[in-house]
């Protein structure tokens, strides 16, 4: 059992999201990094896209009620147990005590350790009761994950699965197709979307501006897009109401792009002249407030070779926790 003594900036549970509902008009919603959601969830033996913690940029206190191994990834939020000060490194299960708590203080993305959030699972993730099939916090609507909100202190949370630790503390290996082990100013690539504007898009620099929260990055610092709206587009920048998804670059009137994020709404009526790759949507989830970001064109042929690289990194990732945590079976009961 986990307690939480301060929720943080934002801390929400969040799983692979709710997919099966948008032309209800109900956002998927989920992770913002799904890479993370599952390197945390595999480091404790769960499925992918079970739910787990979502923290950003400055996480929550959480006290340990009964022992507990969770897994980490993601952004390094600068997580530490009290007492004893051990730092919890993600990318690592870690094994904790009753009695002890873990903080995660944030980092300030200027010591070279970028990221806006970090994961953080349970054997068997986290039992809150499903909504339409997923156990995902949607703020707007103020349902799924406890009572539809972020944590905050008082709140208590169960493992679905067994609490007692595996005989492995797992680590994540280094893999090719890893989405952050590539250079993390690189652009973040994209296809051509319906409307005009993709060249103002990859010629501009950009940055994370403040107002950016879990439906979208508001960028700022570049020209504004203002030709990026369509022939059809009313004065005001809007058309006819089409269909969005996670990745879509949208321009409003005043120019600024909006890249949406897992919150999206299901439908938009600005111009959209560019969405990003499926591949990158891991690092859209990391961008916080005063990222620099900028963008470059890929082919759909590229696209999706390199999102198949993507999806078979995390399954040999996969597949090596899985034999490691074999091997160590096989140790434990030969007395070892």
């Amino acid at each position: 059992m986990i307690e939480v003594v301060d929720g943080g900036l934002l801390t929400t549970v969040q799983d692979g999201g709710r997919p099966a509902w948008t032309h209800l008009g109900v956002p998927i919603g989920g992770a913002c990094d799904p890479w993370s959601l599952a390197v945390a969830n595999l480091l404790v033996g769960n499925e992918a896209g079970a739910a787990a913690i979502e923290m950003t940029i400055a996480g929550p206190v959480l006290a340990m009620r009964s022992p507990l191994v969770v897994g980490l990834a993601g952004a390094d939020l600068g997580g530490v147990v009290a007492p004893g000060g051990r730092r919890l490194e993600p990318g690592r299960a870690h094994r904790l005590d009753a009695g002890s708590s873990i903080s995660f203080p944030g980092s300030s993305g200027s010591d070279g350790a970028p990221g806006a959030r970090g994961y953080l699972s349970v054997p068997g993730g986290i039992d809150v009761p499903p909504v339409l099939g997923s156990r995902s916090t949607e703020l707007a609507g103020a349902f799924g994950g406890l009572d539809g909100r972020p944590l905050r202190a008082g709140d208590h949370l169960a493992p679905a699965g067994p609490a007692s630790p595996p005989v492995a503390l797992r680590a994540w290996p280094l893999l090719d197709g890893d989405p952050f082990g590539a250079d993390p100013a690189s652009p973040i690539r994209v296809l051509r979307g319906p409307a005009a504007g993709l060249e103002a898009l990859v010629a501009g620099s950009w940055r994370v501006a403040a107002e950016s929260d879990r439906v979208g990055l508001r960028l700022e610092g570049g020209a504004p897009m203002g030709g990026a709206l369509s022939a059809g587009a009313a004065g005001d920048g809007r058309m006819a109401s089409h269909g969005v998804i996670f990745g879509a670059v949208q321009v409003p009137a005043d120019g600024r792009p909006i890249v949406l994020l897992a919150d999206h709404q299901t439908t938009g009526g600005y111009p959209v002249p560019a969405v990003v790759a499926s591949v990158d949507r891991p690092r859209l989830g990391q961008l916080r407030p005063g990222s620099a970001v900028s963008f470059v064109e890929i082919g759909e042929e590229e696209a999706v070779a390199a999102l198949a690289a993507q999806r078979a990194a995390l399954e040999r990732g996969a597949t090596l926790l899985r034999e490691a945590a074999g091997w160590d079976a096989l140790w434990e009961s030969a007395g070892g």
